[in-house]
Protein backbone atom coordinates (compact mmCIF):
# COMPACT_ATOMS: atom_id res chain seq x y z
CA UNK A 1 0.00 0.00 0.00
CA UNK A 2 1.41 3.38 -0.64
CA UNK A 3 1.13 6.21 1.58
CA UNK A 4 2.71 9.11 1.24
CA UNK A 5 3.72 11.25 4.60
CA UNK A 6 2.56 14.81 5.37
CA UNK A 7 3.46 16.98 8.31
CA UNK A 8 6.87 17.34 8.96
CA UNK A 9 8.13 13.89 9.03
CA UNK A 10 10.50 12.71 6.42
CA UNK A 11 11.07 8.83 5.69
CA UNK A 12 15.06 8.51 5.03
CA UNK A 13 16.30 5.22 4.29
CA UNK A 14 13.25 3.49 6.47
CA UNK A 15 13.32 5.79 9.23
CA UNK A 16 11.51 8.39 10.14
CA UNK A 17 12.70 11.18 11.14
CA UNK A 18 10.96 14.91 12.54
CA UNK A 19 12.57 18.02 11.29
CA UNK A 20 12.47 21.45 13.41
CA UNK A 21 10.17 23.92 11.37
CA UNK A 22 13.38 25.63 9.87
CA UNK A 23 14.29 22.82 9.15
CA UNK A 24 11.65 21.82 7.12
CA UNK A 25 11.26 25.31 5.05
CA UNK A 26 15.18 24.82 4.22
CA UNK A 27 14.02 21.11 2.69
CA UNK A 28 11.26 22.87 0.95
CA UNK A 29 13.52 25.47 -0.71
CA UNK A 30 16.25 23.12 -1.37
CA UNK A 31 13.97 21.21 -3.22
CA UNK A 32 11.94 23.60 -5.11
CA UNK A 33 15.09 25.10 -6.34
CA UNK A 34 17.10 21.40 -7.14
CA UNK A 35 13.83 20.99 -9.53
CA UNK A 36 14.15 24.26 -11.17
CA UNK A 37 17.84 23.32 -12.05
CA UNK A 38 17.25 19.99 -12.80
CA UNK A 39 14.45 20.81 -15.32
CA UNK A 40 17.02 23.91 -16.54
CA UNK A 41 19.18 21.86 -18.21
CA UNK A 42 16.48 20.60 -20.99
CA UNK A 43 14.27 23.87 -20.62
CA UNK A 44 15.18 28.02 -20.87
CA UNK A 45 12.34 29.21 -18.69
CA UNK A 46 10.96 27.09 -15.60
CA UNK A 47 9.69 28.16 -12.37
CA UNK A 48 8.78 26.40 -9.59
CA UNK A 49 6.87 26.81 -6.19
CA UNK A 50 5.80 24.52 -3.71
CA UNK A 51 1.87 24.20 -2.10
CA UNK A 52 1.21 22.27 0.98
CA UNK A 53 -1.46 19.84 0.30
CA UNK A 54 -3.67 18.82 3.44
CA UNK A 55 -3.14 15.09 3.23
CA UNK A 56 0.07 14.64 0.90
CA UNK A 57 2.43 17.74 2.71
CA UNK A 58 4.70 19.83 0.39
CA UNK A 59 3.96 19.64 -3.24
CA UNK A 60 6.24 21.46 -5.55
CA UNK A 61 4.56 22.79 -9.18
CA UNK A 62 6.92 23.81 -11.94
CA UNK A 63 5.72 25.66 -14.56
CA UNK A 64 7.89 25.27 -18.17
CA UNK A 65 6.84 27.49 -21.08
CA UNK A 66 7.96 26.96 -24.45
CA UNK A 67 9.01 28.98 -27.56
CA UNK A 68 5.49 29.83 -28.50
CA UNK A 69 5.12 31.10 -25.12
CA UNK A 70 2.71 27.94 -24.10
CA UNK A 71 2.66 27.31 -20.54
CA UNK A 72 2.84 23.43 -19.07
CA UNK A 73 2.53 22.67 -15.70
CA UNK A 74 3.62 19.58 -13.85
CA UNK A 75 3.45 18.60 -10.05
CA UNK A 76 5.61 16.05 -8.22
CA UNK A 77 5.55 14.90 -4.62
CA UNK A 78 8.51 15.46 -2.01
CA UNK A 79 8.42 11.75 -1.23
CA UNK A 80 9.29 11.18 -4.98
CA UNK A 81 11.92 14.04 -5.69
CA UNK A 82 13.85 13.58 -2.80
CA UNK A 83 14.11 9.58 -3.90
CA UNK A 84 15.14 10.92 -7.43
CA UNK A 85 17.67 13.49 -5.87
CA UNK A 86 19.45 11.12 -3.98
CA UNK A 87 19.48 8.59 -6.64
CA UNK A 88 22.08 7.65 -8.72
CA UNK A 89 20.32 8.84 -12.32
CA UNK A 90 19.87 11.77 -13.25
CA UNK A 91 16.73 13.04 -12.41
CA UNK A 92 16.05 16.00 -15.10
CA UNK A 93 15.03 13.53 -17.62
CA UNK A 94 12.96 11.73 -15.16
CA UNK A 95 11.12 15.48 -14.78
CA UNK A 96 11.66 16.62 -18.09
CA UNK A 97 9.58 13.51 -19.55
CA UNK A 98 6.25 14.46 -18.25
CA UNK A 99 6.89 17.82 -20.23
CA UNK A 100 8.14 16.06 -23.61
CA UNK A 101 4.65 14.42 -22.83
CA UNK A 102 2.71 17.50 -22.46
CA UNK A 103 4.35 19.47 -25.45
CA UNK A 104 3.12 17.02 -28.01
CA UNK A 105 -0.20 19.03 -27.50
CA UNK A 106 0.48 22.60 -28.67
CA UNK A 107 -1.23 25.15 -26.82
CA UNK A 108 -0.09 24.88 -22.48
CA UNK A 109 -1.74 22.77 -20.37
CA UNK A 110 -2.31 24.20 -17.14
CA UNK A 111 -3.05 22.30 -13.94
CA UNK A 112 -6.65 20.67 -13.89
CA UNK A 113 -9.19 22.22 -11.40
CA UNK A 114 -9.49 20.54 -8.69
CA UNK A 115 -13.12 18.69 -7.99
CA UNK A 116 -15.49 21.26 -5.98
CA UNK A 117 -17.49 18.11 -4.78
CA UNK A 118 -17.69 14.42 -4.04
CA UNK A 119 -20.04 13.96 -7.22
CA UNK A 120 -17.50 15.75 -9.69
CA UNK A 121 -14.07 13.88 -7.80
CA UNK A 122 -16.29 10.24 -8.67
CA UNK A 123 -16.51 11.72 -12.07
CA UNK A 124 -12.47 11.82 -12.49
CA UNK A 125 -12.26 8.89 -11.04
CA UNK A 126 -14.35 6.74 -13.41
CA UNK A 127 -13.24 8.95 -16.45
CA UNK A 128 -9.20 9.23 -16.00
CA UNK A 129 -8.31 6.96 -13.62
CA UNK A 130 -10.08 3.30 -13.56
CA UNK A 131 -10.87 2.26 -17.00
CA UNK A 132 -7.90 4.23 -18.31
CA UNK A 133 -5.49 2.49 -15.65
CA UNK A 134 -7.47 -0.70 -16.43
CA UNK A 135 -6.88 -0.86 -19.93
CA UNK A 136 -2.79 0.65 -19.39
CA UNK A 137 -2.15 -2.63 -17.35
CA UNK A 138 -3.83 -5.05 -19.50
CA UNK A 139 -2.17 -3.47 -22.58
CA UNK A 140 1.98 -3.53 -20.69
CA UNK A 141 1.67 -6.85 -19.92
CA UNK A 142 -0.53 -8.73 -22.87
CA UNK A 143 -1.02 -11.38 -23.70
CA UNK A 144 -0.29 -12.36 -20.30
CA UNK A 145 -3.69 -11.92 -17.46
CA UNK A 146 -3.07 -8.99 -15.31
CA UNK A 147 -6.01 -8.05 -12.48
CA UNK A 148 -7.09 -4.65 -12.31
CA UNK A 149 -9.98 -3.20 -10.34
CA UNK A 150 -11.67 -1.34 -7.41
CA UNK A 151 -11.28 -2.51 -3.85
CA UNK A 152 -11.81 -1.90 -0.47
CA UNK A 153 -9.14 -1.93 2.54
CA UNK A 154 -10.18 -1.47 5.99
CA UNK A 155 -7.73 1.18 7.17
CA UNK A 156 -7.67 3.51 3.58
CA UNK A 157 -10.69 3.42 2.34
CA UNK A 158 -11.12 2.46 -1.51
CA UNK A 159 -7.78 1.65 -3.36
CA UNK A 160 -6.68 0.45 -7.08
CA UNK A 161 -5.36 -2.88 -6.66
CA UNK A 162 -3.84 -4.80 -9.74
CA UNK A 163 -1.62 -8.43 -9.79
CA UNK A 164 -0.64 -11.02 -11.42
CA UNK A 165 -2.99 -13.94 -10.84
CA UNK A 166 -0.44 -16.34 -12.10
CA UNK A 167 1.92 -15.81 -9.81
CA UNK A 168 1.03 -18.37 -6.84
CA UNK A 169 3.70 -18.17 -4.20
CA UNK A 170 4.38 -15.17 -2.57
CA UNK A 171 3.65 -11.25 -3.14
CA UNK A 172 1.22 -11.24 -6.22
CA UNK A 173 -0.49 -7.60 -6.11
CA UNK A 174 0.10 -3.60 -5.32
CA UNK A 175 -2.71 -0.99 -4.63
CA UNK A 176 -2.88 2.19 -4.21
CA UNK A 177 -5.07 4.80 -2.54
CA UNK A 178 -7.47 6.47 -5.00
CA UNK A 179 -7.05 10.21 -3.52
CA UNK A 180 -3.02 9.63 -4.72
CA UNK A 181 -4.54 8.39 -8.20
CA UNK A 182 -6.23 11.64 -8.45
CA UNK A 183 -3.83 13.99 -6.95
CA UNK A 184 -2.01 12.08 -9.78
CA UNK A 185 -4.24 13.61 -12.34
CA UNK A 186 -4.26 16.57 -10.60
CA UNK A 187 -0.68 17.51 -10.99
CA UNK A 188 -0.72 16.22 -14.93
CA UNK A 189 0.48 12.80 -14.28
CA UNK A 190 -0.82 9.74 -15.33
CA UNK A 191 -1.62 7.78 -12.77
CA UNK A 192 -0.91 4.49 -14.77
CA UNK A 193 2.62 5.39 -14.03
CA UNK A 194 2.38 4.33 -10.80
CA UNK A 195 0.20 1.10 -10.94
CA UNK A 196 2.78 0.28 -13.61
CA UNK A 197 6.01 0.77 -11.23
CA UNK A 198 4.52 -1.11 -8.91
CA UNK A 199 3.66 -4.28 -11.39
CA UNK A 200 7.55 -4.07 -12.71
CA UNK A 201 8.67 -4.10 -8.85
CA UNK A 202 6.50 -7.59 -8.19
CA UNK A 203 7.90 -8.84 -11.26
CA UNK A 204 11.28 -8.10 -10.24
CA UNK A 205 10.64 -9.99 -6.69
CA UNK A 206 10.06 -13.08 -8.80
CA UNK A 207 12.66 -12.75 -10.90
CA UNK A 208 10.84 -12.10 -14.11
CA UNK A 209 11.91 -10.15 -17.00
Amino acid sequence: MSNETGNNEINDDNKQRTLSEEQWNELIHVVCRDGVTALKTHYDEVVGRAVIHEIFGPVFIFTVTDDANDKYECGFLLQELIKKFQADTDPSVWMASFFVEMMRTKGGKPLPTPPASEEEAKAIIERLIVGPCMASVKEEFAPEEVYAGLEWHQEHGPVFETGFPSIADGNNVCAFKIDLLLMHVLLNRDPAELLLDGLYKIREEHGIE
